[in-house]
């Protein structure tokens, strides 16, 4: 069974109260708000619904544009940074 993590993040006084208030808006503790609001944000920006991935992968230029500039990353004609 795995535990609860601890985290301890240092906020400026009108960031704190403005995640207070949104926290009591949703009757929720500051902390569980944060974890909600933030797998909330990751869901949302990081994941693509199946139906947005179905339009992207419908776009037949952008695929193969995509694909285009996969196969010369491969090639080492340019670098991925992040």
């Amino acid at each position: 069974m795995q535990m609860p993590k601890t985290v301890t993040i240092r906020l400026e006084d009108n960031i704190f109260n403005l995640f207070k208030l949104a926290a009591e808006g949703e009757r929720r503790s500051i902390s569980n708000f944060l974890e909600y609001a933030t797998l909330n944000y990751l869901t949302n920006e990081i994941f693509v619904s199946d139906e947005e991935m179905d339009e992207i992968t419908s776009d037949k230029k952008l695929m193969k544009s995509l694909q285009k500039s996969l196969n010369e990353v491969k090639k080492g004609k340019y670098k991925i940074v992040g």
